[in-house]
């Protein structure tokens, strides 16, 4: 089963048991897969229905943080439901002490040293944890590792 026929037998279940954050959430999640296949002018395969909930995502982050600071706790809780949704169906993500040794093996495995080198060693990992680790926290673990 792909992706997307999980997201449309999954939005009839939570229709069935009236779950208005769940129906919503995935209505959406199926909305923005559908701009995807337009724009890209044919069928979205899993690692690409992977990108946009991963775009959706970082959203959401976003949104939860500058409800936070306006005081708009409601809305950000609103917003961390649907997070919760999305995130049911993203591969495990990966914990800060995983990338830190996968950033350690490409490094080494590949002599980097300098700062200079960040964007070769980024060019190697982002491919391994794509989905699985926010681009944010590689990004940072690898400027610590290089002395940037």
């Amino acid at each position: 089963m792909t992706l997307k026929e999980r997201l449309s037998q999954d939005l009839k279940e939570a229709m069935k048991s009236k779950d208005e954050t769940r129906v919503r959430t995935i209505r959406l999640l199926i909305a923005e897969i559908k701009n995807f296949e337009v724009e890209k002018m044919g069928q979205a395969n899993d690692e690409e229905v992977l990108q946009v909930m991963s775009k959706e995502v970082k959203k959401r982050l976003e949104s939860i943080e500058m409800y936070k600071q306006a005081s708009r706790e409601d809305l950000a809780a609103e917003e961390e439901n649907e997070l919760k949704v999305i995130k049911s169906y993203m591969p495990e993500q990966m914990s800060e002490d995983q990338i830190r040794e996968l950033a350690k093996q490409v490094i080494e495995q590949h002599n980097l040293s300098s700062p200079k080198d960040m964007g070769t060693a980024m060019k190697l990992i982002m491919p391994q944890v794509k989905g699985r680790a926010d681009g944010k926290m590689v990004n940072k673990i690898v400027q610590e590792l290089l002395g940037g």
